[in-house]
């Protein structure tokens, strides 16, 4: 549990006769991680198992109607594999003409929907002038201008001054229709440029614009019509095959990786060798699961050489319970091989952090039904690790809003002579406060700030020593005993001087000289294990304990946030009327808001004092990720 599964490094040979069953087995397996094999002097790596181009290019279609069909990755009840391989070819072949004739069609009415578009958008320029179009070209004796001139400038009257003869027409957009005699084409083209010409290219189409758009617009509208319409029968294509078409691709995905093994594998002309690594406690089904397939012609054995401990990959070893914090851990990295796995701390220690952060009843209650939702509806093992989680972190939220006695930051116990939720519960004594204060249950955290932020400190001491022992544990494994006490042990030691050294200041104990002594001895232990750069790491100690505070502060800030809003809300429903409307809805959108809060603000908090404070003391992490030679089916079964 503390530590990653024992792995072994195994060795397959065999005929190559009985490559397919072997790959077969192995994978149904799903135990071997198999090490890709790159090549020498005798073996080589081997070539696809016959049916893995035709395989590969069913995979592609099935893939790319999917990306055209638009189907994500639901859960769904799993198909019988059996069956679904029996009608798959039929059924992709009918699919993949539906999808091809949808697609054609709707390629068609988009590349026409666009030409429509687009016409309109040069027709649109000379909206309100009422001339045909086609009118305006194909003259020998006469010249057109279309564009627009800057504001203000008078073309008519600059036209005087050249001929009489012309027919001028301004439409809707400001663009200008000037037909002249070709003789004036250059006078009238320089009194233009004054003016700040821009030409407007006259479409090469028949009608007048406003009787043109209004077509076009008309045509525009049908497409649109038609593409709504090709969606609709697209969307029922989905409805109907989506379940096939996951299937079949998670099927044919199978299939495939199982005919390309050999490419990672290495081949002789007649012998394949498989080289990889398996859990100590599988080998021995592997081996006989394997030789039962291939009529034990198939030799599997365990490699015994020293090994790289770099080169083991990881697979955790965790309970069920502890298994969802796998998912916060490789947010970090994986344990190396002979590291002690923290996954079961983090099991503890996050949620217990979360939950002292948060410690309200009714976010504890809002956010663990949204946790149980999001698991029911999403599904795959990064969410379900992700909702179980908050799961754990909700229902430690919800007891320490118990203890808090807190519901959306109203205080249930212990002011204005509130009985608190069991009745009875407010006259037990816990124990007596820093500031001498009487404490009774409830704690209410805003009236007991010092001696929570003490208790929080306690945590970090704890918490952070337990990282040390841990430590302790990995350098001995690794350098011994002497390393692991220089390094590990005199932390603790130069910790007990340094509590010594406060406690003979504040007259605890009668002397400091015992602390200033094991101080002093701690130095000296460190500076023999890691070097002068101990000394400058000697702060760092106070300063990590001293980060357990943010375990008290973030949650005052979501006590301060929830506060101000029961306070706003209260006040606006106070005034009656309109304003116990507004009241509702600043006390829904704040605390819907703190709700958002509470999530990412305690479990980052969580998380940093997992990650900075407490693995720095132990952990290097680096391992390599265990991916075992199978598939993982989710949408069919054996």
């Amino acid at each position: 549990m503390l530590k990653p599964k024992q792995m072994s490094k195994v060795l397959l040979t065999g005929h190559k006769d009985v490559l397919e069953p072997t790959i077969e087995t192995l994978h149904d397996l799903y135990t071997l991680h198999i090490e890709e094999y790159v090549g020498d002097d005798y073996f080589h790596i081997g070539t696809p198992l016959s049916g893995a181009d035709e395989g590969s290019k069913k995979l592609l279609k099935l893939r790319s109607i999917a990306s055209f069909l638009g189907i994500k990755k639901p859960y769904h009840k799993p198909i019988s594999a059996r069956q679904l391989s029996s009608e798959l070819e039929g059924k992709l072949e009918t699919l993949g003409d539906v999808v091809s004739g949808k697609l054609g069609r709707k390629s068609q009415i988009e590349a026409d929907l666009k030409d429509v578009q687009t016409e309109i958008h040069e027709i649109e320029a000379f909206s309100g002038i009422p001339v045909d179009l086609d009118l305006c070209r194909g003259y020998n004796t006469l010249h057109v201008f279309a564009g627009t001139v800057m504001k203000g400038a008078d073309v008519r009257a600059g036209l005087t001054g050249i001929t009489d003869e012309y027919q001028f027409i301004t439409g809707n957009t400001g663009v200008f229709i000037l037909t002249v005699p070709v003789k004036y084409r250059e006078q009238v083209a320089e009194l233009l440029a004054e003016y700040g010409f821009g030409e407007v290219k006259i479409p090469a189409i028949s009608g007048t614009p406003d009787d043109l758009i209004n077509e076009l617009t008309s045509r525009q509208d049908s497409l649109a019509k038609d593409l709504e319409s090709l969606s609709s029968e697209i969307d029922s294509v989905k409805a109907e095959y989506e379940d096939f078409i996951l299937a079949s691709e998670e099927l044919l995905s199978i299939e495939t990786q199982k005919k390309e093994t050999p490419l990672v594998i290495a081949t002789s002309e007649h012998t394949f060798v498989i080289d990889g690594w398996i859990p100590d406690d599988e080998f021995e089904t592997m081996r006989s699961r394997v030789e039962e397939a291939t009529d034990n012609r198939v030799y599997a054995t365990i490699v015994e050489e020293p090994v790289d401990e770099a080169n083991v990959p990881i697979e955790y070893d965790n309970p069920k319970i502890v298994k969802p914090m796998e998912a916060v851990m490789n947010l970090y990295a994986r344990p190396k091989y002979h590291e002690i796995d923290p996954t079961t701390f983090v099991f503890i220690a996050f949620p217990l952090f979360y939950g002292m952060i948060l410690g309200d009843i009714g976010y504890g209650l809002i956010l663990l039904g949204i946790s149980l939702y999001g698991r029911s509806k999403l599904h795959g093992d990064g969410w379900n690790s992700l909702f179980t989680v908050l799961i754990y972190c909700n229902i430690v939220t919800l007891i320490f809003g118990i203890l808090y006695a807190e519901f959306l930051g109203f205080p249930l116990a212990g002011l204005h002579g509130h009985p608190g939720l069991i009745p009875g519960w407010e006259t037990i004594t816990l124990f007596a406060g820093l500031g001498g204060e009487h404490i009774t249950y409830p704690i209410h955290r805003t009236h007991l700030v010092t001696t929570l932020l003490v208790l929080t400190l306690l945590i970090g001491v704890i918490h952070i020593n337990i990282g040390l022992i841990a430590g302790f544990r990995n350098v001995l494994v690794k350098h011994g005993m002497k390393a692991a006490v220089l390094e590990k042990i005199a932390w603790i030691i130069l910790q007990v001087g340094i509590f010594l050294l406060l406690f003979g200041v504040m007259g605890v104990v009668p002397s400091m000289l015992p602390g200033a002594a094991i101080f002093v001895l701690a130095v000296i232990m460190l500076v023999a294990g890691e070097g002068g750069t101990a000394i400058i790491e000697i702060p760092s100690v106070l300063s990590n304990i001293l980060s357990y505070s943010r375990l008290l502060a973030v949650g005052l800030s979501s006590i301060g946030i929830a506060t101000a809003v029961n306070i706003m809300s209260g006040m606006m429903f106070e005034s009656g009327g309109l304003f116990i409307v507004v009241a509702v809805i600043i006390f829904i959108l704040g605390h819907g808001l703190n709700t958002a809060l509470s999530i990412i603000a305690p479990g980052l908090h969580a998380l940093r004092l997992q990650y900075v404070e407490f693995f720095t003391k132990f952990y290097e992490g680096g391992g390599r990720i265990y991916n075992p030679f199978g598939y993982k089916r989710i949408y069919t079964e054996e």
